[in-house]
């Protein structure tokens, strides 16, 4: 069968590492030398024409069907595969590019509301408590996913230099986890902004619970339409989201909400080689609209500001036991999701929360902090990195 030998060639090219395969028909075949990191099942022949045209869209529904199983470790999988310069996810004659998408404010309201408006139980079950949804900083291999998303906040804040009575303005600002920080450690009068109605109604309650209305303030806005300036600008898990063809009026926002020698903390998920930002079953079950833009596109669209670039920090490490942790949360609830959402929904966000960890620990991408000043390089804050860390030292963070 013709299909069959060409899926032997597919799979014997695209591992960098040892796996067993199952086919519809019951042959096996193993790959590779040495124990077996994981088995793929094929329950069913999955036409060679769709994995040439859309290889990651056609594997990945495959998955979420169950017309694949793998049994064994799915990240280490994912990871042999990204690792393999001639697998399907790397080999051109297999990679589907997406055409360039409008991301008008009524589309990124949609796209964002459809991932982020799931509903708060739903990230409330495998997140920390502090409902952080982004890369977590951890100082010390002891720490907790808890501990490291503090961690990571007091990072932020720590970089920025703020001064109590100053302004904070944060770019999708989630569950509202920085801002509350900002407000109730460091002294900010502190806004958040975001396009998700269910995070919006959560920090305008806490807003209220706590007793901050005149300190955190809250808008169920786009980024686009705030029109004030502040002293600070924080955007983490942000740029993501806008599109290749927005990055550079994001950039251009944030100077233009930055005071003179304003300081931005930008933290976000880049690529550092060239190609594709878009993964298609990513983008069209996970993150409709999504871009990863590698250095150079944000560093370009940054020096066509008024912002100068302070400090660059890669984190591609920090996001892989990020993503690990969520992985095994989430796996320990799959009872409670698979009741709530179904088996396909379950399967989709697993594969999601692995094929993310595995990238990462690839190295296909990394997540960085970009310290930005608007003006000249570092014109407000101290010579050295040194007041970073020991800030972070003040704050817990060790």
């Amino acid at each position: 069968m013709l299909d069959k030998t060409i899926y032997k060639q597919i799979f014997k090219a695209s591992f960098n590492a040892p796996i067993d395969v199952e086919f519809w028909d019951g042959e096996q075949v193993s790959y590779g030398e040495g124990e077996p990191i994981a088995k793929i099942i094929l329950h069913e022949l999955i036409p060679i024409k769709d994995i040439m045209a859309h290889a990651s869209l056609t594997f990945g529904e495959a998955y979420m069907a169950g017309t694949i199983e793998i049994q064994g470790n799915l990240q280490q999988l994912v990871t042999a595969v990204y690792q393999s310069k001639d697998s399907f996810l790397n080999n051109a004659q297999f990679k589907k590019f997406l055409p360039k998408r409008s991301h008008s404010e009524k589309t990124s309201k949609t796209d964002v509301q459809s991932h982020y408006d799931i509903g708060n139980d739903f990230y409330e079950m495998w997140l920390d408590p502090t409902l952080t949804y982004s890369c977590a900083y951890f100082a010390s291999d002891s720490d907790s996913l808890e501990d490291a998303q503090w961690n990571k906040v007091h990072h932020i804040l720590n970089k920025l230099n703020a001064r109590p009575g100053e302004t904070l303005l944060d770019i999708g600002c989630g569950w509202g986890t920085l801002i509350f920080t900002a407000a109730k450690e460091y002294g900010l009068k502190a806004t958040g902004v975001t396009l998700s109605q269910q995070q919006y109604d959560y920090v305008n309650q806490k807003i209220a619970d706590e007793g901050l209305t005149d300190q955190v303030t809250v808008f169920l806005k786009d980024y686009r339409e705030i029109q004030q300036t502040y002293d600070h600008v924080t955007s983490v898990g942000m740029f993501e989201h806008v599109g290749k063809e927005n990055l550079g009026e994001y950039f251009a926002q944030v100077s233009d909400r930055l005071v003179p020698n304003g300081t931005a903390l930008i933290h976000g998920i880049t690529g550092q080689h060239e190609g594709a930002g878009v993964d298609e079953w990513i983008n069209q079950y996970i993150f409709p609209g999504g871009y990863i833009p590698n250095i150079a596109e944000n560093l370009t669209h940054i020096m066509h500001t008024a912002l100068q670039v302070d400090d660059l920090e890669p984190l591609r490490r920090h996001y892989q036991k990020t993503l690990e942790i969520w992985t095994q949360n989430f796996h320990d609830v799959s009872e409670v999701v698979i009741a709530r959402y179904g088996e396909r929904f379950y399967r989709m966000w697993d594969l999601y929360l692995q094929a993310c960890a595995a990238s990462f620990e690839a190295g296909n991408i990394d997540v960085v902090q970009y310290l930005l000043t608007k003006g000249p390089s570092g014109a407000e804050l101290p010579m050295t990195r040194a007041y970073i860390y020991h800030a972070d030292v003040a704050h817990g963070v060790k």
